[in-house]
């Protein structure tokens, strides 16, 4: 028999925002009885990463906290646990979440009625489908997404699919060493890119050492 899911809750200070989530307790947490995850080539070692808050992530909330996303559709990909997503819907704006693990919709779903918000709009995304009928973003974000040399292609192509013409995007690398291969592939897409080191990350438990990848494509 499966032992059961261990989870935990957290308030998580972003700002002036208190954002309260449940994750997993830790990454040794397991649970795929239907085999949902293992279907779509999630393995047992990789299904627990969607479950934790990881510093990319805290560091792409306190970084889009103050951007200004008023009159803005919003795209989170990949978004895991969705700190991010849960602070814009806290502020009012117009979010959509994805991702491609199977549990992700369920602990959203808890998670923004945890910070009594309104349903956020989920899909779960595969970044090869291109008949996805999520529509086009102003902004797309998103945190640690480049695990293998083969996202590289995919998620600029899925971005690319899901911008609009004038769109900028931001993503939070933790130093992958694919920052500079994924910006020529945006850039063929017509995107510029900065890439800039996040300021006063007192808020982690460690140094830093990563990139907030900045793109911007303009009508």
């Amino acid at each position: 028999m499966t032992p059961p899911l261990r989870i935990r809750y957290q308030t998580i200070e972003v700002g002036n925002n208190d954002i309260h989530v449940c994750t997993l307790r830790d990454r040794q947490q397991f649970s795929d009885p239907e085999s949902l995850a293992e279907n779509l080539g999630i393995s047992s070692a990789l299904w627990p990463i969607f479950g934790v808050v990881w510093p990319s992530s805290l560091v792409l909330a306190h970084h889009i906290a103050d951007f200004q996303t008023e009159g803005k559709r919003i795209l989170e990909v990949g978004c895991g646990i969705a700190l991010s997503s849960l602070l814009l819907n806290a502020l009012k704006a117009d979010i959509t979440a994805t991702d491609y693990h199977p549990e992700v919709e369920a602990f959203l779903a808890r998670n923004t009625r945890l910070n009594d918000g309104k349903t956020i709009a989920f899909e779960r995304a595969d970044w090869a489908d291109t008949q996805s009928t999520l529509g086009t973003f102003d902004l797309i974000i998103g945190s640690d997404l480049l695990y293998e040399d083969e996202h590289i292609a995919l998620l600029a192509e899925f971005i690319h699919r899901h911008a609009r013409p004038a769109c900028e995007v931001i993503l939070v690398d933790p130093g992958r060493g694919r920052k500079n291969k994924f910006s020529r592939a945006m850039g063929a897409n017509g995107f510029s890119s900065n890439h800039i080191k996040p300021l006063h990350t007192n808020y982690l438990d460690g140094v830093f050492k990563g990139d907030i990848l900045q793109f911007a494509r303009s009508l």
